[in-house]
């Protein structure tokens, strides 16, 4: 397969007030949904054992499946621990077979002990060669293939206490070090994936706008000819894959982070759950709690004309996956349908006079609960 960079360039242009209506009266929400393989045995918990089986990848792949009848389209893998080049025919057979390809392939820097003091941004430049060459052979597979994007959810890096942590060290190893492995296989897009806390105890891009400008800092250090070439380009090689449960975690509304995001034209992946305001990672189903944050991300994404996918990122523990899909694929149209129906004049009209029109969107708001 030949990997072909997503140009996400459409997410920075700027409507002016007729074009804003009449894209957002226009447009649908293509929703291209796809699955993590990690949450197919969802593993037991720091508090708890596992509530159900273990699954082989065979037997996780077996499962996926199944799942294309909900509309899922893409699944997303860690290398090596769930994606290798040993086992990569089992994805791309389960491509043919359903239509459900490699989306993403996330880099396994965060579970094994040697990783305990970080993966990238760990001290000991051994470790972070070793963070590096997972790295290179992950972007290699995405390229081998043809999925979109790496993930690096850099959930071990980061640090315990503010006194005594050199933070320029820190950002700068990291970055450095995601540089390199870019170099190495140039051309290929790493979405950066935010999160304020868990497994470190402050990870190390707590907020969206801190990945943003990680993202600035790393396409900066980029040498081969061939990144340099798309940058010039106005291309971005370091993207973002926002979470809805992370960006909750952190106190960020959802409409503006993502917002942000495509601003810069970094909007890489989405990934969808819910989670309570702060708290821990939870990774419930879609909409389960916060169903106006998730409604409210819907509409600035319908807004910016985003083509990208849906990553579904939960933790079903207690429910069957299929369920969980079931559930979560439903409630994502039903959010992308009522987003659709919204009287976009009238809305717009409200941002652009508020003093015209007091409560009106309260109003519209309430009267869209009734359809």
């Amino acid at each position: 397969m030949v990997y072909e960079l997503p140009d996400l360039r459409y997410q920075r242009k700027r409507r002016g007030k007729e074009e804003l209506v009449k894209h957002m009266s226009e447009f649908k929400l293509d929703l291209k949904m796809s699955v993590g393989i990690w949450f197919f045995a969802p593993s037991g918990g720091r508090f708890h054992e596992r509530y159900v089986p273990e699954k082989s990848i065979p037997e996780r792949l077996e499962l996926a499946k199944s799942l294309a009848g909900y509309g899922i389209a893409g699944i997303e893998a860690h290398y090596p621990a769930e994606i290798n080049f040993d086992n990569v025919d089992l994805y791309k057979e389960l491509e043919k077979a359903t239509g459900i390809g490699v989306v993403g392939i996330g880099f396994s820097h965060f579970f094994e002990k040697e990783f305990e003091f970080g993966s990238l941004s760990n001290p000991y430049p051994e470790v972070r060669e070793k963070a590096i060459q997972i790295a290179v052979e992950g972007l290699k597979l995405v390229k081998d293939v043809g999925a979109r994007f790496a993930i690096s959810w850099p959930g071990i890096d980061g640090y315990t206490y503010s006194l005594g942590t050199v933070f320029p060290w820190m950002w700068d190893n990291f970055e450095t070090s995601m540089a390199a492995a870019m170099d190495e296989v140039p051309g290929v897009r790493v979405a950066l994936e935010p999160k304020p806390y868990e497994p470190a105890p402050n990870n190390i891009y707590r907020t969206t706008a801190e990945a943003i400008l990680a993202a600035q800092r790393i396409e900066r250090k980029l040498k081969h000819p061939e990144n340099r070439r798309l940058l010039e380009q106005g291309r971005r090689l370091v993207g973002l894959n926002p979470e809805i449960g992370h960006v909750r975690m952190g106190y960020e509304d959802c409409g503006a982070a993502y917002s942000l995001v495509g601003m810069e034209g970094r909007l890489a992946h989405t990934h969808w759950n819910s989670q309570p305001l702060g708290n821990y990672d939870q990774d419930l189903n879609v909409g389960v709690v916060e169903w106006q944050q998730a409604e409210a991300l819907m509409y600035v994404l319908h807004m910016m004309g985003y083509s990208e996918y849906f990553g579904i990122d939960i933790n079903p523990e207690r429910m069957p996956v299929e369920k969980a899909i079931e559930i979560n694929t439903k409630v994502m149209r039903t959010m992308r349908d009522r987003v659709m129906r919204l009287p976009h004049d009238r809305i717009i009209e409200c941002y652009l006079d508020p003093r015209a029109h007091r409560g009106e969107l309260e109003l519209i708001l309430a009267e869209a609960m009734k359809k």
